[in-house]
């Protein structure tokens, strides 16, 4: 799956990867952080908290339209000394007083304005990798990829930022509250090594930093780029925007991991697990998991006999592991919190990628891969399947009946949202940085994170039914909202594939 792919695609990725590490340790904290050290309610540090989320993905579009006049490396770099700055200020242990407050709002900014800088530029450069008709259809599984990157930051931010704490609290004797600037210097050191990445292999990727600092480089740019009429243009806008319009409900949907399904998780789950299923939550069990997945396909796909003797011991090595975990187990379970759960969407992106690319490049060898409109409308559907399983696991249930369910439903509806995600977002992305004219790339990739910025603010609606709708009926809206955007998205599929040819 990784075969024929530009070397620049893993240098950006990783750099990805250690943006977003730090990102993901800094938010798996941030709420805990201003209760604990502002002594904040819940609903003011929940406020915060997704204003900063809208505000991280409406930036971008500024971050955007600025790269497309000074270039995206320029941006990128600007994006990461920013981002730096603010968390070296939420590094700080200022205390709790309104300077203090004042401080760490300040950080949000600058992290906010890195993040504008930074992401979607990224993503941008990433896509001109593929501008080269001879690796053009290599784009797709690129995202795939570089989506998978994303998700291993994602994996291991909250264990970091959870490890940390506690080592700053038992070993070094610091308070809890202060514990938590341990685990916001944590992002500063991905972001060095992200830097470093970045540079280091910039050589990969360098030709498609796009550049206009003079006028040669100007013409030299635009002789490359395709020429297109008013009308081309006027489609293809036209086009990401209808896009965009489906991917907020998408976003809207997906993101209720934060919000009514960690709620579900509080009051309407099991809370210990026994046997072979409290192995699923353990990390460490899911890692070897996802080496067995990759090691299985290395086998496959190795073409020396040596990388499927070492493919293979892996597979041993990891199966062992796993039962020696299983063979420790205590008789009493393990306890299930709610956060717990917040693991198995990004382990699920990291183990089902190869899956899912695999299933792609095989139905591409027979020519019945569907495009990227289509992957993005079947996303939708498969998220509507998602909720019809919390509906499921939801009848008969009352907000006062005190039953409780598997924590099989809730394992299940994030195997489901993860499918839909690998088909939605990484192909969304790619289809943006396919359609959008030369001179707009970076506006629209912009775009892109203002449609998941509104998706996220309208997160709060199922919230505002929670208690007052029963909940299959809660379950029911993100089902229906969902059925209905991938019968929209089908509605208009003409013209969507007629631009992404």
């Amino acid at each position: 799956m990784f075969e024929g792919q530009p070397k620049g695609l893993y240098a950006l990725a990783l750099a990805n990867t250690g943006e977003r590490f730090g990102y993901y340790t800094m938010l798996a904290v941030f709420v805990l952080f201003l209760q604990a050290n502002f002594g904040w309610s819940e609903g003011n540090t929940i406020a915060i908290y997704s204003g900063f989320l809208g505000v991280v993905y409406f930036l971008p579009i500024i971050g955007g339209a600025l790269a497309d006049k000074i270039g995206f490396g320029k941006c990128v770099t600007t994006g990461i000394i920013v981002m730096f700055l603010g968390y070296l200020l939420l590094s700080i242990p200022a205390g709790s007083s309104t300077i203090a407050a004042a401080l760490m709002f300040v950080a949000l900014l600058f992290i906010a304005i890195g993040t504008s800088l930074f992401k979607g530029n990224l993503q941008v450069m990433v896509g001109n990798l593929y501008d080269d008709p001879n690796i053009a259809n290599k784009r797709d599984s690129a995202f795939s990829i570089f989506y998978m990157a994303i998700n291993i930051g994602a994996l291991f931010a909250p264990t970091a930022a959870v490890e940390i704490m506690k080592y700053a609290q038992n070993t070094l004797g610091v308070s809890e509250a202060n514990s938590y600037h341990f685990a916001f210097a944590v992002a500063c050191v991905s972001l060095i090594l992200s830097i470093l990445i970045y540079y280091t292999f910039r050589s990969t990727f360098a030709h498609v930093d796009v550049k206009k600092e003079n006028k040669k480089d100007e013409k030299a740019a635009a002789a490359n780029e395709p020429q297109l009429s008013k009308k081309e243009v006027s489609d293809r806008m036209t086009a990401l925007f209808l896009v965009f319009a489906v991917v907020i409900f998408f976003w809207m949907a997906f993101h209720q991991n934060g919000g009514t399904l960690t709620q579900f998780a509080k009051d309407f789950t099991e809370q210990r697990s026994f046997g072979l299923q409290s192995m699923m939550f353990d990390v460490t069990n899911l890692l070897a998991v996802i080496f067995i997945v990759y090691s299985s396909f290395a086998i496959f796909q190795s073409k020396t006999g040596r990388g499927k003797v070492i493919s293979g011991s892996v597979i041993l090595l990891s199966l062992a592991f796993l039962a020696y975990k299983y063979g420790s187990i205590s008789p009493d379970g393990v306890e299930v919190d709610a956060p717990i759960f917040q693991q198995f969407n990004p382990c699920f992106v990291v183990a089902l990628t190869p899956v899912s690319m695999a299933v792609f490049s095989w139905l591409a060898s027979k020519g019945k891969e569907p495009s990227a409109p289509r992957k993005i409308a079947y996303g939708m559907l498969v998220a509507g399947l998602g909720y019809v399983i919390m509906v499921l696991s939801s009848v008969g249930l009352g907000y006062d009946s005190g039953e409780r369910v598997s924590t099989n439903w809730l394992v299940s509806t994030y195997l489901v949202l993860t499918f839909a995600e690998l088909l939605l977002s990484p192909m969304g992305i790619s289809f943006v940085s396919k359609v959008a004219p030369p001179q707009y790339k970076g506006l629209m990739m912009g775009c892109w994170f203002g449609a998941t910025a509104i998706g996220n603010f309208l997160v709060s609606i199922p919230g505002y039914m929670w208690g007052k709708l029963p909940l299959v009926a809660v379950w029911g809206v993100l089902v229906a909202l969902c059925l209905a955007s991938f019968l929209f998205i089908f509605s208009v599929m003409k013209r969507l594939e007629k631009v992404a040819k």
